[in-house]
């Protein structure tokens, strides 16, 4: 029985550490993956050095999203005159094409330079014809996350939504088919794979808000997301069973 006992809490000891090493940690620290591009990625732009797609951490709450072209729509709704739907190619053929170089940070300590391209939120907007009461911008993706920008601050910054990124089109893995250019924002409030675009005259909590942690928290100083300090139990019982088990076998040596 002892024996039986011992193969059991063996096994269930590996699969938790398994499940550790393959979704955990990934998750925690992000994944070395590179991303094979199609096109010429650029290095520098007008002199400027640029940073390598391949330089982003992943981190996204559930994982790259593939979004099927066939049945995708970025909608416009909330308080607009017109709420709105496009398909993907109605975006790049409808609203004029803009480049810049902006860095993002990120709020877990690192950094990326890129030159974006893609089309001013304020030209959607238009189209949509905001109602004077608006003040808000919420974006949402198709992973489930969110993020808001206030509306003076987009029209003051000509925030983007780019859909390429050092001259290729963003792949699935960094936000295709739309990823928010929050310029001077952290990287939490540049939302991928957007989805919706909502106008609202409320003030509305970020994702990591959300979750319990202030979205311009700065974690590089070794504070943890609650949801993120979660994820490390599996680690505490791969430890617990592993000494459950070695205490179990020596004293059956002995």
């Amino acid at each position: 029985m002892q024996t039986k006992n011992f193969s059991l809490l063996f096994y269930i000891s590996c699969l938790i550490c398994l499940f550790s090493i393959t979704i955990v940690v990934p998750t925690i620290f992000g994944s070395d993956a590179q991303t094979i591009f199609e096109g010429q990625e650029l290095s520098e732009y007008e002199g400027q050095p640029l940073s390598s797609i391949n330089d982003f951490v992943e981190n996204s709450i559930s994982g790259p999203q593939n979004i099927d072209l066939d049945n995708y729509f970025l909608s416009i709704s909330g308080l607009v005159e017109n709420e709105l739907n496009y398909t993907y190619d109605e975006v790049l053929n409808k609203f004029e094409s803009h480049k810049k170089v902006i860095k993002m940070t990120c709020i877990e300590g690192w950094s990326v330079t890129i030159l974006w391209e893609g089309f001013l939120v304020e030209e959607i907007l238009e189209d949509a014809q905001v109602q004077p009461e608006a003040t808000n911008v919420i974006f949402f993706a198709e992973d489930g996350y969110f993020s808001s920008l206030t509306l003076d601050y987009i029209l003051r910054h000509d925030i983007m939504i780019a859909y390429k990124m050092n001259n290729v089109t963003i792949p699935p893995e960094r936000g295709f088919p739309f990823q928010l250019v929050a310029e001077g924002e952290m990287g939490d409030k540049w939302t991928k794979w957007i989805t919706e675009i909502r106008l609202s005259n409320e003030e509305y909590d970020g994702w990591w808000d959300s979750v319990g942690a202030p979205s311009n928290a700065d974690f590089s100083s070794g504070e943890i997301p609650e949801f993120a300090s979660l994820m490390l139990l599996p680690l505490f019982l791969v430890i617990s069973v592993a000494s459950l088990t070695l205490r179990k076998f020596l004293g059956k040596k002995v």
